[in-house]
């Protein structure tokens, strides 16, 4: 039994270790996006339009990026924490007329999720980001079915 024990609390020392390490990536990982966004981003704006939400990229729960195109992206600072926005795999905007508005309009995360008002938005400079993959599709690689 002693034996059986042992093996236990190892076992779940390794995981809790595996798991802090895993925290501490996707920390730092955020961290840097964060950073990218932040050194890509103009002064504040009042509002943006859109018609279609392209992309969007959470940036921790009180940081968003939102494609509304290809080449078109805005960084919105939240008032407050955003319940599971790191987490969610939807969003929404509310807006009126295809207009986001600072300080009025909000994030919506679920259905049961409180809303999150947008405090600040900022246009980004697309080709300034560092990472070479935002601002554009992911590439795809094709390949021919194969016959049957």
């Amino acid at each position: 039994m002693a034996l059986k024990h042992i093996l236990m609390v190892g076992a779940t020392v390794v995981l809790l270790a595996a798991c802090a390490r895993v925290g501490k990536d996707y920390t730092a990982r955020v961290e840097a996006r964060q950073q990218a966004y932040a050194a890509a981003a103009g002064g504040p704006v009042d509002r943006f339009h859109y018609f279609s939400l392209w992309s969007w990229e959470p940036l921790g729960d009180r940081q968003l990026a939102i494609y509304t195109r290809s080449s078109e992206a805005w960084l919105l600072d939240l008032d407050g924490y955003c319940s599971n926005l790191p987490f969610t795999n939807n969003i929404a905007l509310t807006s009126q007329a295809s207009e986001v508005l600072v300080k009025f309009d909000r994030v919506l995360t679920g259905p049961h999720d409180t809303p999150c008002f947008i405090k600040q938005i900022r246009p980004v400079d697309v080709a300034k980001l560092q990472s070479p993959q935002q601002g554009k599709p992911r590439e795809i690689e094709e390949a021919q079915r194969p016959a049957k």
